[in-house]
Order: structure tokens, then sequence, then C-alpha cells
């Protein structure tokens, strides 16, 4: 199973055969192995590599979860350290940057063996790597992960952040009324903030742009100080670094829905235990101290 996830990772056998150690017609008559055992192709190679068929990616897809199994009762077994010692975490790239250093802190000073592997990935991306085992826990929204442990950590209140010239970086707030016939900047739809901003322009009258969706929140920041549009943005981005920028003016969003809540998710067919609980209790501080409205539940 590792052997050909792996070459479905790296798009070659050499490749593969070289990062696992291993000579490239041992790795290949195993996997040829596999296919005869199976009864299926699993690799289809060609000029532009080696790609999975349809039933090559279906068994990549559980190897993963096998694979990420082992590796936690692997941990488990040998382990005192919630999670097996390692914590694969998975986090919005919109929220990472800015809570989880105080997160990191907590959870170094009170479990200093403890290893924490952070990656930052779309709603969509959080979602697949929850369900086939890269991750052992995500913090997103939990509205895009059914059929998960859900723990609400907090709400994130939503700004708005315009040209320096527009007509809303006069005002104090800005409400739904304000928002009519805007148009709004927002990213792509592989994100939960994305189908947020359309349910605003549905309330509001705004419009949402069709013609641009952004790839980062960064991206939309600049796209709003060129004066084409109006920025939606979370809290924690707006206020920790989006203020402080001189080419836009960041006014706070004062109307119905316009927030987003936050919690940390775990896979479904795991246990909760302490360890589970001192990291909800550890991102909560950290949210608290951002002065974000945490969840008590």
């Amino acid at each position: 199973m590792e052997y050909i996830v792996t070459v479905h990772q790296l798009g070659g056998f050499g490749l593969a055969a070289e990062t696992l150690h291993v000579s490239q017609p041992s790795l290949s008559s195993q996997i040829a192995a596999v296919e005869t055992d199976l009864g299926v192709r699993l690799f289809q190679r060609g000029r532009g590599g080696t790609r999975a068929t349809a039933k090559g990616l279906e068994f990549v897809h559980r190897a993963r979860r096998i694979l990420a199994e082992v590796d936690t009762l692997r941990g488990i077994m040998t382990s005192a350290l919630p999670f097996g010692g390692r914590l694969r975490l998975g986090v919005l790239p919109s929220i990472g940057p800015y809570l989880l250093p105080q997160v990191m802190r907590s959870l170094h000073r009170d479990q200093p063996d403890l290893r924490v592997v952070v990656r930052e990935e779309n709603t969509l991306q959080l979602d697949e790597g929850i369900r086939n085992g890269r991750f052992d826990a995500i913090i997103s929204t939990p509205e895009d992960h059914p059929n998960t442990w859900q723990r609400p950590l907090f709400t994130e209140p939503l700004w708005v952040a315009v040209s320096t010239d527009h007509p809303i970086a006069a005002l104090a707030s800005v409400g739904a009324g304000e928002l009519a016939g805007q148009r709004l900047l927002t990213l792509d739809t592989g994100h939960r903030l994305a189908r947020i901003v359309y349910g605003l322009a549905g309330l509001s009258g705004g419009i949402v742009s069709d013609d641009y969706e952004g790839t980062s929140l960064d991206s939309i920041v600049l796209m709003a100080a060129t004066g084409a549009g109006v920025a939606v943005l979370p809290d924690l981005f707006a206020r920790r670094q989006a203020i402080h920028r001189e080419e836009i003016a960041v006014r706070p969003l004062v109307m119905a829905d316009a927030d987003r809540g936050i919690s940390l998710l775990f896979p479904a067919d795991q246990p909760f235990d302490e360890g589970r609980d001192r990291l909800t209790g550890a991102i909560r501080d950290a949210a608290r101290s951002l002065e974000l409205a945490v969840s008590e539940v």
C-alpha cells in the first residue's frame, strides 16, 4: 500500500523507488503482484508520467486511511502522549497564521514532546484530509464537515475592505444598505467564505464578482485597493493584518449572518479523549486572547 500511494503522489516509479529506498524492479514487481491479485490495473504509464487509473485512485484513497490508522495505532501503543506523539493538524489559511502561534506556545509548554505538523488548506481539501486520514484534527467551518466529532471554538465576525477613496471608507461601520449594488470580492468556491459572501449578497443586494475569485485574502485585498470592489474579510485577518495596510480602509460589517463559526473537528470513528479536550482548551484560550467570542460548549 505504501508503494502504491507513493507512486501516485510522486507520479513515477523511479522517484518513488528512490524515496522509499528500494530498487525500481522490486517496487514494480510488488505493485504488479497487487494488480494480479486484485485483477485490476492501478497505473497507466505515458509520456506525461505515471497516472493512477480510476481503480487506482480508489485504492490510494482507501490505502491512505489504512496507513494512517496503522501509524496512529503504532504511535498510541508506543507513546504515552496524545495522538501517539504526533498531531497532524489542518487549518484554514485565513486562521492559521493568526491563531496558531499562541496555540503552539501553549501546547509546547504543556506537552513539550508532542510534535505538531500543521498544513493550511481550503475547506474542500481539509474535508478530504480528515476523511482519508491525512489529519488527526482540523480547524474549519463545521457545516462543511458532516459526520465528524465537532467542538465549537469561536465565532468570527466579518469586515470589509475598500480603496481609500471609496464612499464606504468614510463610514465607521458598514450595514446591508451600504452593500446594495456593490461588487463583492471573495475567495474561490473551495472556501466556505465564498458561500457566506454569496449569502450576504442575497441579503443586501450586493453582487458577487464573477470575473475574479481570489486565491488568498491578500489577493482580494489588493483587488479592493484598485477600486475593483468590496473585499469581505474574516476578523482575524482583518484585525491582525489588513487594518494596518495604508492602501485600503477596513470597516466592521454589521448585518445579519455577517460572521462564521469555527470548530475543531476530529474523525467520527475515533474516541474522544483527554488529549482532544486539552487541544480544544488550548485553542479556545488563544481565541480569548484575540478577543473572539469563544464557545464554552
